[in-house]
Order: C-alpha cells, then sequence, then structure tokens
C-alpha cells in the first residue's frame, strides 16, 4: 500500500469509520532539470531575503498575508491550528445524491479510502454496500492543509474512493466562451451523430501516452550516444484553407469503421433536408448560378447547330 497522505475517520450519522487516505493516481511524467548549457552544471531555485538578500532555509520562513501594499500579516502554524475546523480529522458525509448531478468539472484529485484496523471493516463495508444499493455518492466535508474542502465519495470495485471537489463558486461561467449561434445542415448533424456511434468504446483501458514513450526513446537514444528516432511525418494542411465540413466528417466515419474493421461504406445523404435554420444564399452561389445559364444558354445553341447540320444533310 502507498504512504497514507492523511489519517482520520469517516462520520457517517452516528458511525465512525477509521481510515487512510491513499493516493489513487501516479504520475508518470517525466520531469527535467534546468542547467547551465556551458558548463551542464544545475540551476536551483534559492528563496533569498529580499531585504538582506540572504539565503533562508525552510525554519526560517513564515506565512504572512498581504492586506495592502508594504503591509503583511504575519500567521504562524499554531495559529492556525487552533482555529475551529470541525472536519479537520473526519471526512463528513452531509449529503447523498445521484451521481448524474455532480458536474464532472468539479471533480479534482482521486484518493483511496483504506480502513484502519480491523475495527473499521464492519461500517466501511456497510457503507460501501449502501452506497452501491442506493446507486448514491455521497457529499461530504473534510479539511486538509488548514483549508476546508469538498469532497464526493463513492464506490470502485470493493473500495471508497474519495474524489476532492472545488466549491461551487470557484467554477467559472463558461457563457462568454460559447461561440455565437451558427447554422447546420440537417445532413451534417446527422453524420456527426454517425461518427460517435463508430468510435463509441465500451473500453478505454488500452490507450497509452505514446508523447512520453517516443520522450522515453528519446532519452534512452541520447544516453547511448545514439541518433534520436525520426519523428513520423505528417501531412501539413494549407494555411487558411477552408474546411469542407461534410467531407470532413465523411472522410472521419470511414476512417473509423476501417479502424474498427467495419463496413467502411459511407452512404450519402438525402440531399434537400431542411436546416436549423433558414438563411440567404450567399452571395458566391450567384455567380455558380450565372455559369449554370451560360452552361445551359451553350448546350442549347450547340443543340441548335447540330439540328442544322442534319437538315442541310438530309436535303
Amino acid at each position: 500500500m502507498p504512504r497514507p497522505l492523511w489519517t482520520g475517520a469517516i462520520s457517517f450519522g452516528l458511525v465512525t469509520i477509521p481510515i487512510k487516505v491513499v493516493s489513487a493516481t501516479e504520475n508518470h511524467s517525466i520531469s527535467f532539470h534546468q542547467y547551465h548549457r556551458e558548463d551542464m552544471g544545475r540551476i536551483r531555485t534559492r528563496k533569498v531575503c529580499e531585504i538582506d538578500g540572504e539565503v533562508l532555509s525552510q525554519e526560517e520562513i513564515g506565512k504572512g498575508y498581504e492586506v495592502a501594499k508594504d503591509r503583511t500579516v504575519p500567521v504562524t502554524d499554531e495559529e492556525l491550528d487552533r482555529m475551529p475546523l470541525p472536519t479537520a480529522k473526519a471526512i463528513e458525509i452531509v449529503a447523498f445524491v445521484d451521481a448524474d448531478g455532480i458536474d464532472p468539472v468539479r471533480i479534482s484529485d482521486s484518493y483511496y479510502l483504506a480502513v484502519d484496523g480491523q475495527v473499521a471493516a464492519k461500517p466501511y463495508t456497510l457503507l460501501r454496500r449502501a452506497l452501491e444499493r442506493s446507486d448514491k455518492v455521497a457529499v461530504a466535508k473534510f479539511a486538509w492543509h488548514n483549508r476546508e474542502r469538498l469532497g464526493l465519495l463513492r464506490v470502485r470495485e470493493d473500495a471508497i474512493v474519495l474524489h476532492s471537489m472545488r466549491w461551487p463558486d470557484e467554477i467559472r461561467s463558461p457563457e462568454s466562451l460559447a461561440p455565437r449561434e451558427t447554422e447546420l445542415d440537417e445532413d451534417e448533424i446527422q453524420r456527426a451523430v454517425q461518427l460517435t456511434e463508430s468510435m463509441a468504446l465500451d473500453d478505454i483501458s488500452g490507450f497509452r501516452d505514446r508523447y512520453r514513450d517516443a520522450l522515453e526513446e528519446l532519452l534512452a537514444a541520447k544516453s547511448e550516444g545514439k541518433a534520436p528516432p525520426a519523428a513520423p511525418g505528417e501531412a501539413e494542411e494549407e494555411p487558411g484553407k477552408v474546411m469542407d465540413l461534410m467531407a470532413a466528417l465523411n472522410a472521419s466515419v470511414e476512417r473509423a469503421k476501417e479502424t474498427r474493421g467495419e463496413d467502411a461504406t459511407v452512404h450519402e445523404m438525402t440531399p434537400g433536408k431542411p436546416r436549423t435554420r433558414k438563411k440567404a444564399a450567399p452571395a458566391a452561389k450567384k455567380g455558380t448560378a450565372k455559369k449554370t445559364a451560360a452552361k445551359k444558354t451553350t448546350a442549347k445553341k450547340s443543340t441548335a447547330k447540330k439540328s442544322t447540320a442534319r437538315k442541310r444533310t438530309a436535303s
């Protein structure tokens, strides 16, 4: 088991469940150091006092809150520990809600809750069974690092998982980011739905971090004094090129079906279906109409010439 990050208890009504909190995820990202290019010396961050220029150790550094320019109020760890915080050593369940009612944007880090001693086994199992049978998730409050947080408890296999959540006022509104109303053909919408069905999966456990794999190959090659592996060539799109949305959707559906080993036939959509909104014909189509009329005129002239030639031949 990983090293516990926090120990305390789950407060479930009058039931108390001693638990240990361990991280539910691992970070496999590759990190780099900063170095001096001239002599490969490491570049390190030093904490220096801006008044006397001295380098300080962690024991010499305290907390402070800037209430105004050039005025900072110091706050000690002892003062923070003495603050009344009911959830300091407990994960207090305050409500049970449907899982669909939780906005995924609010969910942050994830942790496993492990029993702390044999005495916790029965109430832990009781809470897990209750969550499973009710199809609910538990909303809880807890405190870490001198801050009260909001959490979500749910069941994953045989373990209870704690998801830390953001408070409602920490979520920005996306209203200003949404695009203005855009006109779409019904054909385009139907083809986009067909693309989602072609790309549907029941299990996403097979995905890998291909960038990290490539980075490991690069570092292995450089450490052995070999040339870095060549990057695969990719077709570059012309900058400023206008995208044909329907053509892109058709090609995407075809590629998705080929990837899944299905029939890659793409059926043409029936033309003339209603649009979501009416819109005036763009100016570019006027030129197209003129070209079409010119073609018809040319065709009529050609037919007339052929008819005249036949009459002369007959006479």
